[in-house]
Parts: structure tokens; C-alpha cells; sequence
């Protein structure tokens, strides 16, 4: 055995998950986002989870840290569902370490409380974007993830939200807030 798969399976147990679906790794073990989901996507699977966890209740929650359902884990994306009045991660495919932790004092690099600012993008109606610098799958080096978050109607839990991102280095606070505006529009009939 050569020493790259000890290489890569050292890293993986540093960062402590797998990569996602959407991770390709290249000869040399460098971990790639080949196939990258986009920032409608997310918002799409996202509003998707809230819908699911509506119908499904305290229930549903089980099904979002299955890594093996590929419904949660896409591309280079996840669905993560968390509470803010709990302060708790609830839920997370790729990293069980964190479900059951206390969210609202992880910092990012650069020290933003990611997930307090995600707590006050979720009380939109239609949802919000929320920039922080996070190691993609498989990296040390933080880059800028920029993750939609929404708030998910479950009985019995009123404080539920769900999110997921994309590592994006070009879209800016405008146009993802143009892309929730479109969203949010109602779709006119097809004849």
C-alpha cells in the first residue's frame, strides 16, 4: 500500500468526516470541488428539508444525519439543521462529532459567530445568506462558504432551522439576496 491512501485517511480522521458525494479527489489525494452545487440549488434542497421536517416532525430529524441518503448530501453540499433557541446542532451528515454540541459560540477564522448570524438570517420569512470561512472537505486552510439558511415549522419544536452551503468566491451580498427576492416570487401558470 502506497502512502497516499494513509495520507488521505489521516486527513479525513484530522478533519474529522468524509467528503461529500460531490468531493473528487485527484491522483496526487488533493480533494477537489469538481462537482459543485449552486447557491439556487441550496436554496431549493434547503426549503426542501424545512417542507420535510413540517411533515415529518421530530421524526425527521434521523433521516438528515444518514450520510448514505444522497437526498441531504449533493454535489458539494449538505443539509444541517440546528436550533437557536437550544443552542444545539441537531443534525449533520458529515460531521456526527458536532450533533448534541452547542452552536452559537463557534467562530469562523476570521472570528464571525457563524451560527448567531445564521440564527438572525433565519427569522426572514423567505430565508438569508450568511458568509463565513470554513474549510472545504478535506482542506486545513479555511475558504469563503456562504450557506442559506431557513427557519423549518416542526410541531412540538417551534425553533427549528435548516441550512446548507457552497463554497463561493464571486457572489456578492446582492445577488444572493436577488436570487431570494426571485425565489420568493410566485411562479406564473405554464398554459
Amino acid at each position: 500500500m502506497g502512502k497516499t491512501p494513509f495520507a488521505l485517511a489521516g486527513l479525513v480522521l484530522t478533519l474529522g468526516f468524509a467528503p461529500a458525494a460531490g468531493w473528487a479527489q485527484d491522483s496526487a489525494g488533493s480533494v477537489s470541488t469538481a462537482i459543485a452545487a449552486s447557491a439556487t440549488e441550496v436554496m431549493a434542497k434547503v426549503r426542501e428539508a424545512a417542507q420535510y421536517l413540517k411533515e415529518k416532525g421530530l421524526a425527521g430529524f434521523a433521516d438528515f444525519n444518514n450520510n448514505k441518503d444522497a437526498r441531504w448530501v449533493w454535489k458539494d453540499s449538505y443539509v444541517f439543521v440546528y436550533s437557536c433557541r437550544d443552542d444545539v446542532m441537531i443534525a449533520h451528515p458529515l460531521r456526527p462529532d458536532l450533533v448534541g454540541k452547542p452552536i452559537l459560540q463557534m467562530r469562523d477564522d476570521k472570528g464571525t459567530a457563524l451560527f448567531q448570524e445564521m440564527c438572525k438570517a433565519s427569522d426572514n420569512p423567505n430565508g438569508g445568506w450568511v458568509e463565513y470561512w470554513w474549510p472545504k472537505p478535506g482542506e486545513a486552510k479555511a475558504s469563503r462558504k456562504i450557506s442559506y439558511v431557513h427557519s423549518a415549522p416542526v410541531s412540538f419544536k417551534s425553533d427549528i432551522q435548516v441550512g446548507a452551503g457552497i463554497y463561493d468566491e464571486k457572489l456578492t451580498a446582492s445577488d444572493l439576496s436577488k436570487i431570494v427576492e426571485d425565489t420568493a416570487k410566485p411562479q406564473k401558470a405554464v398554459p
